[in-house]
């Protein structure tokens, strides 16, 4: 294993030194990504293919959660994307696409796939992208403040980023990890269910909160018409209301 990935390493390196001189990383150029802003637009080769991302988001219709992982072969990512993996057929119920993203290549990943469908005992189901130049990590700030002082001419690991995206190719949610911290597949898998129950029913949900519990009246709306669209519910404060959750 480790010889396979020292000849991917070293195969790499002699081109990923050239490429690193024909880019440059201002910090006054990366697009502000904010909750409700749309998603920076990107092309780039994955293990299931080329991908435009804003085409592919019109096409599907889809959710998707993008996330990055520091490097291939490393120890805690591959506990990550095989549990992502695993819960690939609950997103796919939620019409949610996962793509995972480090700054390695097609070949890295694909051989580093064998090792996650090994630990997992399982076939690995969706993209990884190749990011090799860097540039869906700076558009999206996918790491840490020491490494982007190193984007324009060393090979970087990502921190742990996550985005999920609606079919509107608007940022619904972003959260950062350290490269020290596994993330919880279960808990973006929570924020999908909540997301997607805020937008049909006009809730939201409380803390801890996980599909079928009851969720929270927006202080927006009056009583009579929280009557009339939910019937009944429970006032534990005039801001505060609770009703079981709309099916």
């Amino acid at each position: 294993m480790f010889s396979r990935i020292a000849r991917i390493s070293s195969a790499k390196q002699l081109t990923k030194s050239a490429q690193f001189r024909l880019y440059s990383f201002k910090a006054s150029e990366q697009p502000r990504i904010r909750i409700g802003s749309v998603a920076p637009d990107w092309t780039a080769e994955t293990t299931k293919g080329k991908i435009s991302f804003h085409d592919f988001v019109e096409s599907s219709k889809k959710w998707v959660v993008l996330f990055s992982h520091p490097a291939d072969f490393t120890p805690v990512c591959t506990t990550e994307l095989g549990a992502f993996s695993k819960l690939a057929p609950e997103f796919a119920k939620r019409n949610v696409t996962l793509l995972g993203l480090s700054t390695e290549d097609v070949d890295s990943h694909n051989a580093w796939i064998k090792d996650i469908e090994d630990v997992t005992g399982g076939p690995f189901s969706f993209p990884i992208i190749a990011d090799p130049k860097k540039e869906i990590a700076f558009k999206y700030d996918m790491v840490s403040e020491e490494d982007f002082q190193k984007l324009s001419n060393q090979m970087v690991p990502t921190v742990r980023s996550v985005f999920v995206i609606d079919p509107s190719k608007k940022v619904r949610l972003i959260m950062t990890y350290p490269a020290s911290t596994g993330r919880n597949s279960a808990e973006v898998l929570r924020v999908i269910d909540s997301l997607q129950l805020a937008d049909k029913k006009g809730v939201v949900t409380p803390i801890d909160w996980t599909a079928g519990e009851d969720v929270i009246i927006p202080p927006t709306v009056s009583d009579a018409d929280a009557k009339a669209k939910f019937g009944e519910f429970v006032t534990i404060k005039p801001y505060l209301r609770t009703t079981k959750a709309p099916q």
